[in-house]
């Protein structure tokens, strides 16, 4: 039996303590175990539940939430939210997310703290994998990683979903099963169900150094060099072929809260700028890439002729000029 106290990254706990943490809450194996373990490593936090009314079991799951919650004093906020099952999966996360974000900011949380395990990380290589994917996006998830105004934090991907199993019976904790967490029909329950979950079951501490490993050679290949940041205005160096441009983008789009599809990361790197989400704008000059919020703000002349002298792109001008950004800091770059 795995001790408690290894359960939880050390790294993460150290970044936790004496932070506004909201943890997403399901009321399964991976988010119940991690409720008790912050709770034992004097972590803080409030938690959040998306219900989408597609099992009969998910009333009395938010219930255990609020249970929870009043019991060891943590807020607890709840969505309903219907959803088409046409491409559930992604449609779900969307607005998992969205409803998070937005307690983040009315609240000003510093962090988001998901149940992400081991299981998950094994599950999303083989997934990526599968498709075709370089070393960067077999990895996918890291520890801790930047979210625009939060950190996103799984403290759990060292740890087997057998423990954390183990860990609830142990100390006789109450979860839920998500029967649909078994069903084929979801391309990660077929990886799952069928690679993952058993590959981990007998092989899973050479994994978890696998994955260490892999972690040290991701930052040793690719440490992509931030020029500038001001605001939310991003410039970035420019990396040594299109697959190094798309994954500075990903990076930099995710450190302003925005997660961008390939499709949409290649057709920017393709057309050389772009709108993504009617939200940021992205921009790839000379041995740069620019990305800012994308704004329509109207902008004076002489304001436009400065950008002009300076070569400023096009569509970050509104932004600059909206935040009242100076714009000789262009000057050194």
């Amino acid at each position: 039996m795995v001790p408690s106290s290894k359960l939880l990254s050390s790294n993460s706990i150290a970044f936790l303590k004496g932070k506004r943490n909201l943890l997403a809450f399901s009321a399964g194996v991976d988010s119940s175990a991690l409720f008790f373990l912050l709770i034992k490593h004097q972590i803080t936090f409030d938690i959040a539940i998306v219900d989408y009314g597609m099992r009969e079991q998910s009333k009395d799951e938010v219930a255990y939430a609020e249970v929870l919650a009043q019991k060891y004093g943590k807020s607890c906020f709840i969505k309903e939210v219907k959803i088409d099952e046409s491409n559930f999966e992604a449609r779900a996360r969307e607005a998992r997310y969205r409803f998070f974000e937005e307690i983040i900011a009315k609240h000003r949380y510093d962090t988001l703290i998901t149940a992400h395990q081991l299981n998950d990380r094994l599950e999303w290589f083989l997934m990526q994998l599968s498709k075709g994917a370089g070393l960067v996006e077999l990895l996918g998830f890291d520890e801790i990683e930047e979210r625009g105004s939060y950190r996103l934090v799984r403290p759990l991907l060292f740890t087997s979903k057998d423990n954390l199993i183990e860990y609830l019976h142990t100390n006789a904790i109450n979860y839920f099963i998500d029967k649909s967490n078994s069903d084929p029909k979801y391309r990660r329950n077929y990886f799952r169900v069928k690679f993952a979950d058993p590959f981990i079951k007998e092989f899973g501490e050479g994994v978890k150094r696998s994955f260490a490993y892999l972690a040290t050679d991701k930052k040793r290949l690719f440490s992509p060099r931030l020029l500038q940041r001001i605001e939310n205005l991003l410039i970035y160096q420019r990396g040594a072929d299109e697959i190094e441009d798309m994954r500075i983008i990903d990076i930099g789009l995710k450190s302003l809260g925005y997660v961008a599809s390939s499709a949409q990361k290649g057709e920017i790197v393709r057309q050389g700028e772009g709108v993504i989400g009617g939200t940021f704008a992205v921009v790839l000059k000379g041995d740069k890439i620019y990305l800012s919020p994308y704004s329509k703000v109207v902008m004076p002349k002489a304001f436009k002729e400065r950008c002009r002298e300076r070569n400023i792109p096009r569509l970050i001008r509104p932004y600059l000029f909206e935040s009242s950004i100076d714009l000789s800091i262009f000057d050194a770059l």
